[in-house]
């Protein structure tokens, strides 16, 4: 309010002061106008004086009988000047006249000073009395520059100076009442102009308050607003401290319970890769009744040893993955213990695999599985399986050769001992007589249709003996699949997708595991402000109970799955029957000849034309 009030004085004052300022200049103006008249005048005379020297006086002042026009300049400048007249005798007896001569020649007697005296001639107070006394020789016109420079051109610039003296005395006469008021209305305006001046330093002081305080309040605004988002802040750091500690809660028993199964497992792994690794080296190219004997034993001695191992050691639990398995088993390999355990040990084995494969169901497998990588399909008799070979070896394509016999072209004895080496930088192979580049994607099959080959052990150290001739056990578990998935496909779709989905969520939990270790271990400051964290927390809880709930859901599955399967389980068992029978027949005739392919289609369609 303050501040408004003197703002209001001020700029009254300075509206005031603007409209006296502009006064004073009209009037300044109006002398200037008046001067101007006389100035021009001055100024030639002045001119015109400087144009003189000292020779000019001189002549003048030599005149023993000056003409009339100089006599006229000489008097008017000793009036002008005050210089007392002499008294000489006048015309008319007893009579006397003033007389400048006699003084004016005094007056030049020193050129350079008269000549000062004129330039330096107080202008500005000249007499009324000599203005008068003067006023004859101005109306007089032989008293002209004009008629004057006819007789002396030192007189000319006098005469110009006397009548210019003469002008400039009325216009000053005329202005002085103007520069009166000029110094009167200049007085005004400094006065006006100092209460302004006072006003301003008043108003002045009054803002450098206003802004002092101005910025106290700002301050304590912006502590307010400092105080505000620190609540905000603090309220916000407890809300996510209780998210915090709730997903580290929920973390610390599944990481508890990972933790006790990763200890068992740690304790575990001796033995149970031991006998994977036993199953993996030796135990191939035997059925799975002799594999499950000799398993069997070898626990047994595990057990004597004191070697830990899993309860229900195999090989499928060990190193087995339940996607892989079921993607193996959409190529086409069969559901049966015996064939999934030859898919882990084709897996996990260093040499390439060569299948006893009397049923062909390997070779389907093989095909169906790597049809999208494009594989080459070989035999020996073949004219270009050396070509076909190569091609394979050189591009990285898997390679399939078919119905070998018991005894294996010597050519192919780099490629199953995988001869590489380095030429120029890159990984190379000799194949016959040509070097070819070695691609890391090449991948070899063999197959036989022998259903009891007798293999040297010089073959059986290059080669992995992978056995899947068909066994009674293994043929009814394959039997009892294909009626379960045909009377029941809503189970089996089922049991796929948990597969899948278990999968897929086990592998997103492990990523976000990974990722909260990866936090809280690289975490500076406080961890309560790493959102990321805490959203990562929340995103693991709800994986779990989602994992939760579909490991629930995969058990009732599999106990469904497992009712009905044992309710098929005379079906399979009359099935194997009748394939055996009929593939005994050959015994008795070879013409009988009937493969696995052709029973199971029949054993489809009687499926499907069964009354329901």
């Amino acid at each position: 309010v303050v501040a408004n009030e003197t703002k209001v004085v001020v700029q009254r004052e300075e509206i005031e002061a603007t409209k006296k300022a502009t006064e004073t200049q009209a009037i300044a103006d109006d002398a200037q106008r008046d001067l101007d008249e006389a100035l021009p005048a001055l100024e030639a005379a002045l001119t015109s004086l400087k144009s003189l020297n000292r020779n000019d006086v001189v002549e003048v002042r030599a005149l023993q009988r000056p003409p009339p026009g100089v006599k006229l300049v000489i008097d008017a400048v000793c009036i002008i000047k005050g210089v007392k007249p002499k008294k000489v005798a006048g015309e008319k007896v007893g009579t006397k006249v003033d007389d400048y001569w006699e003084p004016g020649k005094a007056l030049l007697q020193d050129p350079a000073k008269f000549l000062e005296g004129l330039f330096k001639f107080d202008k500005d107070n000249i007499p009324d009395s000599n203005i008068q006394k003067i006023q004859p020789y101005i109306d007089n016109e032989d008293f002209t520059p004009a008629a004057i420079a006819k007789v002396s051109k030192a007189c000319t610039s006098i005469c110009l100076w006397v009548r210019a003296m003469h002008k400039y005395h009325f216009v000053v006469r005329s202005v002085a009442p103007k520069r009166e008021a000029l110094k009167k209305a200049t007085e005004d305006l400094q006065e006006t102009q100092r209460v302004l001046g006072e006003a301003k330093d008043r108003l002045r002081e009054v803002e450098e308050g206003i802004a002092s305080l101005q910025a106290k309040y700002e301050e304590c605004v912006a502590k307010k607003e400092e105080l505000e988002f620190k609540t905000e802040l603090c309220t916000a750091r407890l809300t996510r401290a209780e998210k915090l500690i709730g997903g580290l809660v929920d973390e610390k028993g599944r990481w508890q319970e990972s933790v006790t199964e990763f200890d068992g497992q740690i304790i575990n792994v001796v033995g149970d890769v031991m006998i994977s690794s036993g199953v993996i080296a030796y135990l191939g190219s035997f059925t799975g009744e002799y594999r499950t004997a000799m398993v069997t034993e070898w626990l047994t001695h595990l057990v004597d040893l004191e070697i830990p191992h899993s309860t229900a050691c195999s090989l499928v639990s060990t190193l087995g993955d339940a996607v892989k398995i079921r993607n193996w088993q959409i190529a086409g390999l069969p559901r049966d213990t015996l064939s999934v355990e030859n898919g882990v040990i084709v897996q996990n084995s260093q040499r390439w695999p060569l299948f006893i494969d009397p049923q062909a169901q390997a070779n389907k497998w093989i095909k169906n599985m790597e049809k999208e990588s494009g594989i080459d399909v070989i035999k020996l008799t073949d004219k270009d399986f050396l070509r076909s070979l190569e091609n394979a070896v050189r591009f990285g394509k898997p390679c399939l050769l078919e119905n070998v016999a018991e005894e294996l072209d010597p050519a192919l004895e780099p490629i199953l001992l995988k001869q590489t080496f380095k030429q120029s930088g890159s990984t190379v192979i000799k194949l016959g007589d040509a070097i070819i580049p070695y691609h890391d994607d090449f991948k070899f099959y063999i197959t036989t249709k022998l259903p009891n080959p007798h293999y040297t052990p010089e073959v059986s150290t290059k080669v992995t003996i992978v056995n899947f001739t068909l066994a009674p056990s293994g043929l009814e578990d394959q039997l009892l699949a294909i009626a379960v998935a045909e009377e029941r496909p809503d189970l089996e779709e089922a049991k796929n997708q948990l597969i899948v989905s278990n999968a897929k969520m086990k592998q997103e939990l492990k990523e976000i595991e990974d990722k909260i270790l990866h936090k809280l271990s690289s975490s500076e400051g406080n961890p309560v402000d790493d959102v990321d964290l805490i959203q990562t927390l929340e995103a693991s809880k709800v994986k779990a109970g989602e994992i939760k709930a579909k490991v629930v859901i995969a058990e009732q599955t599999e106990k469904d799955i497992d009712e009905t399967r044992s309710q098929y389980i005379p079906v399979a068992v009359r099935t194997r029957i009748l394939f055996f029978c009929t593939y005994d027949l050959a015994n008795i005739d070879p013409m009988y000849q009937y493969s696995l392919e052709w029973f199971i289609r029949i054993f489809l369609n009687s499926i499907a034309n069964a009354e329901q």
